[in-house]
């Protein structure tokens, strides 16, 4: 049974609250100053035992940093670069506010002023990332029995504006390779293909077919904080990609004299090609020297040469369960989602065929008909 009973203090009169936890074991609460307060806490105990929500003050004492470290261990399915991130974001943000909070004590007010704090010196999607990550914690406090609820839930994010992105035409392409000289044919790879930066340049002599002109895709490779980590594509899976015929002489011409390990694509000194080396010193000149020339020409890094992949495979004709095999993209739905733009057409298409249907059928014929008729009633008088 639940009881208030009051004991003595070196400061006076104080309450003890004594109830059983949910398991029956009992445990008590110490340190009420008035009775109504201890009964005040006692109704509290009972309602959320009763709806399911009480939780173990023993268990919810843990301070954000301590268990920033419980959350970050459970991670086992995350990729090297995408726990680096986490990292970075727990040391550099995470922790200096919210550290020596005790997991009950974040409101979501407090979290809300914090992101709204955040919001005013950092890009909309830089806020996103920080937010996911307290989040994912709390979220996980909850699953383990800490906390009765997510503070995160509900808080406001800064609205993402989408930057509109920079389709290149074959000319194009063409011509921004010619401008990157011996790396071109990066340019054209990329363009070409679609596969990420770490997918091109983990790529090994043995994993291309000359014959069927197929890269197999199934390692990946990116730097974390400094270092170089080996790992699988984004999607955890290997994937064949197609590359065109006019291809195949400069992959040749790359691949001759190596062995099946070495890779294919290799930076000045013939260690991993790295984008940001790359990007500085070839890729940004060539864009900088098209825009020149060409002011339709957009803006836009090694990886936009992915999106041109997709539009120009749109363009040829491919679906969209194609464009996301060649991509490496979870489902479908997700190259719909970053790819809306490029099936418009598709809309306008079927509009025209069922216009084609409709007036291989009689609903025309109807529909003149209907007109006809309504013309051909007298008017009441």
């Amino acid at each position: 049974m639940a009881s208030v009973t009051p004991y003595e203090t070196a400061d006076g009169k104080r309450y003890r609250v004594r109830y059983r936890k949910p398991d029956n074991s009992q445990t008590d609460r110490r340190g009420f100053k008035t009775k109504r307060e201890a009964e005040d806490y006692l109704a509290s105990v009972q309602v959320s035992k009763l709806r399911g929500e009480w939780i173990d003050p023993t268990r919810s004492r843990i301070t954000v940093e301590e268990w920033a470290e419980h959350w970050y261990a459970a991670q086992l399915q995350l990729k090297a670069t995408t726990l680096s991130n986490y990292r970075y974001t727990l040391d550099s943000q995470i922790i200096p506010r919210w550290g020596k909070t005790r997991l009950p004590q974040v409101g979501h007010a407090d979290v809300q002023a914090w992101v709204s704090a955040l919001s005013t010196t950092r890009a909309p999607s830089t806020v996103k990332q920080i937010y996911l990550v307290l989040a994912g914690m709390m979220k996980y406090a909850v699953r383990d029995g800490r906390l009765s609820r997510n503070p995160c839930d509900g808080v406001q994010l800064p609205r993402l504006v989408k930057d509109r992105r920079g389709y290149l035409t074959h000319a194009q392409v063409q011509a921004l390779a010619r401008e990157c000289g011996e790396y071109g044919d990066i340019v054209l790879f990329l363009a070409y293909t679609g596969v990420r930066w770490g997918e091109m340049a983990a790529l090994k002599v043995g994993r291309l077919d000359m014959l069927r002109r197929r890269a197999e895709i199934a390692e990946a490779v990116s730097p974390a904080r400094g270092q170089l980590v080996w790992s699988t594509p984004k999607s955890h899976s290997s994937r064949s990609v197609p590359f065109p015929d006019f291809l195949s002489e400069p992959l040749a011409a790359r691949c001759a004299g190596r062995k099946r390990d070495d890779l294919v694509f290799v930076g000045p000194d013939g260690g991993v090609l790295r984008s940001g080396n790359f990007n500085r010193r070839q890729f940004a000149r060539g864009v900088a020297h098209m825009k020149s020339v060409d002011p339709t020409f957009p803006n836009m890094t090694p990886h936009d040469l992915r999106h041109t992949a997709a539009s120009l495979a749109v363009s040829a004709g491919a679906n969209v369960k194609a464009v996301q095999r060649m991509l490496g993209h979870a489902s479908a739905a997700m190259t719909l989602d970053v790819y809306a733009d490029l099936f418009d057409e598709d809309l306008d298409a079927v509009a025209v065929a069922l216009n084609h249907l409709a007036g291989d059928s009689n609903v025309g014929k109807m529909w003149a008909n209907a007109e006809t008729e309504s013309r051909a009633k007298p008017k009441k008088a």
